[in-house]
């Protein structure tokens, strides 16, 4: 659900319209009728778990060794 209230409205009740939208409602902020700004609740993203992918991109045996002259050149002149 979404609401609409003016900007006196808005900085008057700031706290009580923060709780609304912490409650997933939706505030459309708005300027003589027409709307400027909404405010939503912040999604938190899922905490990344480091090794997730482990074995699932195939490495070859080569990608460790050294890097040869030729191609240490290249990423010095680039």
């Amino acid at each position: 659900m979404q609401t609409t209230v003016n900007i006196h409205e808005a900085k008057t009740h700031l706290s009580r319209l923060l709780a609304k939208v912490a409650k997933g409602q939706e505030i459309v902020i708005a300027r003589a009728g027409h709307p400027v700004a909404k405010l939503s609740a912040v999604t938190t993203q899922a905490t990344r778990k480091p090794g997730a992918f482990r074995g699932q991109i195939p490495v070859s045996d080569t990608f460790f060794e050294p890097l040869s002259a030729k191609e240490i050149r290249a990423w010095e002149e680039s």
